[in-house]
């Protein structure tokens, strides 16, 4: 069960004594919030359910429901680069536009300006909300970035919070009256910031005004919309706002709609504007949200070995084309653990792939082998982003997880292998891959080279890989090489003849 809304929610599983097992789920309303005169009326979000033998039955409705929304992507979801990670609050133009030249040389199709390019922000203390682009940190403007960037044949895309403000912002000066609080001027606050109330009157129009006029301005492809804050203490403070609220009136209920009418009027003025729902890693992924943006960011932390469980349980609701999934430096910002590049590129290949890393500062080899990447998820991104996504049970060991995307078709597969921890047996037992035709018979092969120095069977290793009937592989599986933590295999399944 799932709520398709980006809001307060309840989600409840009972088993009162009457003996009934209900499940239930509605949007959380606080004392107040909805106030319904004589003829008024109320809708509820959509409630989605959904059953099957399993997640995979699950994942596979919920992807092709995802799928056939019309705020669906349509094209291919071009590989990106977002600057956060490579320079965080440091931005000096000629510097990105190294980055930049860097991207494009690496086969980069989109990138990406974040935190850091307005009013007074220089850090995460102040300016927030000022949505006019700093004289100080870009004299020129962003102009002359943004042609740049499509001068090396790349999309533009920019780094927006709308929701948030900074009470050292010049916004916040001018409209206290525009922060949420608690109806008597306190708020809660968190990593510096506070919530801009979208309903009061003003506040919704200058969003609209600033965002647009920059997206005409600057060409812009691409908004990464992040959210980094949970709404504490949100009530009213304009007299009047969200459709006659009173002052202190929680409004969550009105936030949220203001919202949506917001990222709607974004997309009727731009119908290819792409949207990301940042939502500080994670805190607003939804169904309500996945009708009004064409991406989500899983998680802030970058780090490939977390990222296995924070994009498996992440995909059992959105299809892999729709979750951000970036290459980040060998030592992850948040972990602090040293990963080797085919691991961290071979995690972010599966969704929508991006890199996180100041390139440069990258070796050559580390250069040209990310470019090697980027070009086999270009080739496998129709399978990627189209197929049916597959887990393989791991009764047996959890050491090692196989996961995989096939074709509607049945006639191409990838599988990832990846290992997680040290195994505890060798050998194992062979291991069934999901998701085949038994009635097929299968060339099986490494999609990317093998780990240097690890002692692979030599069917694992030969250039011509193995041909096995289906039958075989979905009941006895594959015997499995010695697969080490943190080492992932990318193994290419595709259909010879019927057998």
């Amino acid at each position: 069960m799932h709520l398709a809304w980006s809001g307060n929610t309840r989600i409840l599983a009972t088993r009162p004594p009457q003996g009934y097992r209900l499940l239930g789920a509605g949007e959380l309303l606080h004392p107040g919030e909805i106030v319904l005169a004589s003829g008024d009326s109320y809708t509820t979000p959509w409630v989605v359910g959904s059953w099957g033998e399993g997640l995979d039955a699950l994942a596979s409705r919920s992807h092709a429901h995802l799928r056939a929304l019309p705020s669906h992507p349509a094209r291919p979801r071009p590989v990106l680069l977002n600057s956060w990670e490579a320079v965080y609050f440091d931005h000096d133009p000629g510097t990105l536009m190294s980055l930049a030249d860097e991207a494009a040389t690496i086969g980069i199709e989109r990138f990406v300006l974040d935190d850091g390019w307005f009013g007074s922000r220089r850090d995460s203390t102040s300016g927030l909300g000022d949505w006019q682009v700093s004289p100080q940190a870009w004299p020129a403007g962003l102009a002359p970035l943004a042609e740049h960037v499509r001068g090396l044949g790349m999309e533009f895309g920019l780094w927006f919070e709308p929701e948030m403000v900074n009470r050292d912002s010049e916004v916040a000066r001018a409209h206290p009256d525009w922060i949420l609080s608690d109806g008597a001027g306190g708020a809660v606050e968190h990593r510096d910031q506070r919530v801009l109330d979208l309903t009061a009157p003003g506040a919704w129009d200058y969003l609209y005004d600033a965002i647009t006029g920059l997206v005409d301005a600057l060409g812009i492809a691409y908004i990464k919309w992040d959210h980094n804050s949970t709404i504490l203490a949100a009530g009213h403070m304009a007299v009047g706002t969200g459709g006659g609220a009173r002052h202190g009136a929680p409004a969550v209920h009105d936030q949220t709609l203001a919202l949506y009418r917001l990222l709607d009027a974004l997309h009727e003025r731009f119908p290819d504007l792409d949207v990301e729902s940042c939502a500080g890693g994670g805190g607003r992924i939804d169904m309500g949200i996945m009708e009004r943006t064409q991406r989500v960011w899983a998680s802030d932390c970058n780090d490939a070995h977390d990222r296995a469980d924070i994009n498996r349980a992440t995909m059992l609701l959105l299809p892999p084309e729709l979750v951000g999934t970036h290459v980040g430096s060998g030592r992850d910002h948040t972990s602090l653990r040293n990963l080797d590049l085919p691991l961290r590129a071979g995690q972010a290949l599966w969704g929508h792939m991006g890199v996180e890393w100041d390139l440069r500062s990258a070796s050559q080899e580390d250069k040209r082998a990310l470019a090697a990447l980027i070009a086999v998820h270009k080739n496998l991104r129709p399978l990627l982003h189209a197929g049916e996504l597959v887990h393989a049970d791991t009764d047996e060991d959890e050491a090692v997880r196989i996961e995989g995307v096939v074709s509607p078709d049945r006639t191409d597969a990838l599988y990832q292998l990846t290992g997680l921890a040290q195994t505890t047996t060798w050998p194992g037992a062979p291991r069934p891959l999901p998701g085949l035709d038994s009635a097929r018979i299968y060339h099986v092969r490494l999609a990317t080279p093998a780990y240097e120095g690890s002692n692979y069977p030599a069917a694992w290793t030969r250039p011509g890989g193995v041909r096995l009937p289906g039958s075989y592989l979905t009941t006895t599986g594959i015997a499995l090489p010695v697969i080490h933590p943190d080492h992932m295999l990318l193994v290419r399944v595709t259909a010879l003849e019927a057998s």
